[in-house]
């Protein structure tokens, strides 16, 4: 079991044996400190405002930028196409699921639940296909889907979550959302090329490894901060700034020592904060409160993502076959692999209170679960009967 899984499946077992022995000893109280600490730790802000924008960085840095041109086909369409068919499929079922048990959920807030389950998350997936051996082709297009679909997801949960809560006003237009797209999308990668580029000149007119290594460092935490202030997306101008340093600096701005620093720094860190993100949510089945009503709901919907990935990732395959990069065999693959983590956990618990955010907690807790702990364990098993070259 991939490390982070197994760290996340402790986490688990540990917080339901707490559980159940309160239960049994309810006078003991013996989780009580625990809980008083994560209900300090705000869940949402150290996830999306904290280890998001390293997690993306160093994901992005060690992405091979030539393949992902090649693939820029196939990685545009499933992370654009295969997002917006996602988050209307699982809306719609999302939506029928709820009114057929009786405890219906408003249509506008199950599509705001399929907007935050659809993207892939990039800090879950790139984790687990670290344990994977896969086609090189595949798994940048992999990669690249889970690294840039977060943008489309961003912008469609903001603009649906104003338009359940009764604040879109202009923001529900046609040209409302498609200026919201371009500020956040396009002006996080335009941010991001910019201020990648100007690390990646100051490195190259240095030549001493700690400075390069803290330009590394101030670039991720100036840019995504930079983007928030501009209402541009920090995790888009994250990666654009990754993938510009990655593909620049080791040929033309760091000597072999700086590389050896760079890439150990980098590689400590994604190590470290996706074991600190796994266990975090494991641990947050103490604090959090599901309805016992919606149990069976949340059930239903790990079903739903998992049809609604199915039918997402298979029919821009079947509409752009002629582009030669799309590859029907490959679907089961990129159906499984489609796991969610931490990002969607972090959107649900921003989510305002209302009457539906218990019943999208509970659905978005047991997605994630699922998919990090059942898909992700058993991606492996499914690569080698299913895969092929695309």
């Amino acid at each position: 079991m991939p490390h982070t899984i197994g760290l996340l499946v402790m986490g688990l077992l540990a917080s339901f044996a707490l559980v159940l022995v309160d239960l049994a000893f309810p006078k003991q109280h013996l989780y009580e400190d625990l809980t008083r600490v994560l209900d300090q730790v705000d869940f949402t802000a150290v996830v999306m405002n904290g280890m998001l924008a390293f997690l993306l960085f160093a994901g992005a840095m060690s992405l091979d930028l030539r393949l992902l041109r090649d693939r820029a086909l196939s990685v545009a369409t499933l992370a654009l196409l295969g997002t917006l068919i996602s988050t209307a499929l699982v809306g719609g079922a999302f939506w029928a699921a709820a009114q057929a048990l009786g405890s219906p959920v408003p249509f506008s807030w199950a599509l705001v639940f399929g907007a935050l389950i659809s993207p892939t998350d990039p800090v879950a997936v790139l984790a687990t296909l670290k344990n994977v051996n896969v086609p090189e082709a595949l798994e940048v297009e992999m990669q690249g889907e889970a690294l840039f679909n977060d943008g489309i997801g961003i912008v469609l949960f903001t603009v649906l979550v104003a338009f359940a809560a009764g604040s879109g006003g202009e923001a529900m237009s046609v040209g409302g959302i498609t200026t919201l797209l371009l500020h956040e999308a396009g002006g996080g990668l335009v941010l991001g090329i910019v201020t990648g580029y100007v690390a990646y000149r100051a490195m190259r007119a240095i030549d001493d490894f700690p400075v390069e290594v803290l330009i590394t460092l101030a670039l991720v935490a100036g840019t995504y901060a930079l983007a928030q202030k501009l209402g541009a997306s920090g995790p888009l101008a994250v990666v654009a700034a990754g993938l510009l340093v990655g593909e620049r600096a080791p040929r033309y701005a760091m000597s072999d020592n700086t590389q050896k620093y760079v890439s150990a720094l980098w590689t400590l860190i994604d190590e470290v904060l996706n074991s600190v993100l796994f266990l975090l949510i494991s641990l947050e089945v103490l604090v959090l409160r599901f309805a016992v009503s919606g149990l069976t709901l949340a059930a239903c919907a790990v079903p739903i993502v998992l049809v609604a990935r199915l039918i997402a990732v298979s029919a821009p395959v079947l509409l752009f076959r002629w582009g030669g990069n799309l590859c029907l065999g490959n679907v089961p693959f990129l159906t499984w692999a489609g796991v969610r983590g931490g990002i969607s956990v972090a959107l649900a618990l921003s989510i305002p209170e209302s009457d539906a955010k218990p019943a999208i907690l509970a659905a978005t807790y047991a997605v994630v679960l699922f998919t990090i702990i059942v898909q992700g364990s058993t991606l492996g098993i499914v690569a080698r009967r299913t895969l092929r070259e695309g």
